[in-house]
């Protein structure tokens, strides 16, 4: 074979491994949910009467959500992170379970979190500087 023709893989490799990846998806056990939601350490929790802001951080990132303290229907949520010198990210909204994820680039920057659940609401000030 000369050293200028182009290698090709028979596509049935492909194929495979692309099967195999989506079964190991589907008959994973567990969240399905969590691959959409928040990853990496959770790293603070800001609690409140209605409800709680969970707050992770992975590498440059940070990311928050809010979630209900009862499981009551829908009702108005909101969260919103804000790294210091940029406008805040937020998902505002009626939800059921949960309202975020919303993820910030941060680098080394401070945040700036809050949320809320119906009347109850928290703002953390500018933290994980």
């Amino acid at each position: 074979m000369d050293s200028g023709a182009i290698r090709r893989r028979p596509p049935a490799l492909g194929l495979t491994v692309l099967a195999a990846s989506g079964l190991l998806a589907v008959a994973s056990p567990g969240n399905a949910q969590a691959a959409d939601l928040c990853s990496g350490r959770m790293v603070r929790t800001l609690s409140f009467a209605t409800g709680a802001v969970q707050v992770y951080k992975r590498d440059s990132y940070v990311c928050a959500m809010t979630v209900p303290k009862k499981a009551a229907g829908r009702r108005p949520m909101s969260v919103s992170v804000q790294a210091r010198g940029n406008r805040p990210a937020a998902d505002i909204g009626t939800y059921t379970r949960y309202a975020g994820p919303v993820a910030v680039h941060v680098g080394h920057r401070c945040v700036w979190i809050k949320g809320s659940v119906g009347s109850g609401s928290v703002s953390s000030g500018w933290i994980l500087c």
